[in-house]
């Protein structure tokens, strides 16, 4: 399956089977994010990785309610302790890191046929309560992890705008 291809599979599932997520595709969603780039090749996340049902279930109150993070295989916190420091382009640097492994996992997930959903909307002080992540960690994303309840291949796909929508070449444009 090429990069495209995998690109093309990625959904975001909300919708998890009751079966584990197997040790070992866990373990390559994981080392998808750890080979990510990030800046300065600092590697300053740090991935806190919930597997246990009840505690699970804990955390869907902490993530607004949203039911399908306690139905799945695993939810993987995104962490940096790293949080000062700046690219010289002026943007923090953990957030971005951050990004791109959570999109490498997603990736790798994909790949193995197992679904993940990215979501941001979390309430960061009650996650970090509920995991013991330290005051000066930020938690800044999260990711929900399973076996679908559907196939990847089946789920449609949600609409994307035109590359003329969202590109301009040499200026702004638009």
């Amino acid at each position: 399956m090429s990069v495209m291809d995998v690109i093309k599979l990625r959904k975001s599932v909300r919708s998890y089977a009751d079966a584990p997520l197997e040790d070992e595709a866990l373990g390559q969603i994981l080392e998808a994010g750890r080979l990510a780039p990030s800046a300065r090749n600092l590697q300053e996340w740090r991935f806190v990785v919930v597997r246990d049902k009840e505690l699970l279930t804990k955390l869907v109150p902490a993530c607004k309610d949203q039911k399908f993070v306690g139905e799945a295989g695993a939810v993987i916190v995104a962490c940096s302790d790293l949080t000062e420091y700046q690219m010289s382009c002026g943007q923090l640097a953990y957030p971005i890191d951050l990004a791109i492994a959570v999109d490498h996992m997603s990736l790798a997930a994909a790949e193995l046929g197992v679904g993940s959903c990215w979501i941001g909307a979390f309430y960061e002080d009650k996650v970090k309560e509920l995991l013991s992540i330290p005051e000066n960690v930020r938690a800044a994303i999260i990711l929900v992890v399973g076996r679908p309840s559907t196939p990847l291949d089946e789920i449609e796909p949600k609409p994307r705008k035109a590359l003329e929508e969202i590109v301009r070449y040499d200026a702004w444009g638009f």
